[in-house]
């Protein structure tokens, strides 16, 4: 079994938890994590699980303008932020709006800071309809995964990342076998 973890990340915690999940979906499958940029269509094509995700912003799915504030965040004087190297070029949003009809099994998730998702939003829900729009079959909830004020992961979130993982790959290979 293949599995292709495609992550937007901007600070980096969005790629923790997309390596967390490559951990636990490589229990039982051939694992590439990359960033959005570098997912072509070749790459899903081949995939028999595709999991994508990316930070939540604004409420949802990135935009330009949101990931230009977000770059433009960690350059304001005293900041701690850390521009991802992998954070410059294409997001989710322009990246699904380059793909064609595709078929096959996905996941979604995102980051998104420790509150109720009332307040903060989830991309996660705008990934899975983004997911559906264009032919795949959606195989579980799309799942949030916790940011600190800090900008830090909350504590045990990367643990639950490879958790999910391991649950994903377990699905999975129920549906392919069965």
């Amino acid at each position: 079994m293949k599995a292709l973890v495609i992550y937007e990340s901007m600070y980096g915690n969005t790629h923790l938890i997309a390596d967390a999940i490559g951990t636990g979906l490589s229990e039982v499958a051939e694992v590439v994590v990359i960033p959005v940029r570098e997912a072509t269509p070749a790459l899903l094509h081949d995939a028999d699980l595709i999991v994508v995700g990316g930070p939540t912003h604004a409420h949802g799915v990135s935009r330009p303008a949101t990931r230009q504030a977000a770059a433009d965040a960690a350059e304001k004087p005293g900041s701690e932020l850390v521009v991802e190297p992998d954070a410059a070029g294409t997001g989710l949003r322009d990246w699904f709006s380059t793909l064609d009809w595709m078929s096959g099994r996905a996941a979604a998730f995102d980051t998104r800071l420790d509150a109720p998702a009332p307040f903060t939003g989830r991309a996660s829900k705008g990934i899975t309809r983004m997911l559906r729009h264009h032919g795949f079959t959606v195989v579980t909830e799309p799942q949030s995964f916790l940011v600190t004020k800090a900008n830090h992961l909350e504590a045990d979130e990367a643990k639950r990342a490879r958790d999910w993982g391991v649950e994903l790959a377990a699905m999975i290979g129920v549906l392919t076998t069965g």
